[in-house]
């Protein structure tokens, strides 16, 4: 029998709060976060290795908490204050 390991990104607001840290260790660049800084390393077997549709559904739950906004490109994010107080720029 084989045994699976569990998703530790696979509930939405996990995922979500990974993102805001990974976000809150980016250097914005005019306010801006460049969408492969938070991608990168959540996806990587190095990193965080989630999945791409974990990835989606956080960074959505995220946007609804209004915790991240998503420019309409998809090319980048802002950290807004509600997800900044969750976790401090380093």
């Amino acid at each position: 029998m084989k045994h699976v390991e569990g998703r530790p990104y696979s509930e939405p607001e996990a995922a979500a709060r990974k993102l805001l840290e990974l976000a809150a260790g980016v250097l914005p660049i005019n306010d801006r976060i460049h969408i492969e800084k938070i991608n990168a390393p959540f996806l990587s077997k190095a990193g965080c290795n989630a999945s791409g549709p974990e990835f989606g559904a956080g960074i959505r739950y995220a946007i609804e908490r209004g915790w991240l906004e998503l420019h309409e490109s998809g090319t980048y994010v802002r950290l807004l204050p509600s997800g900044a107080d969750l976790f401090p720029r380093q």
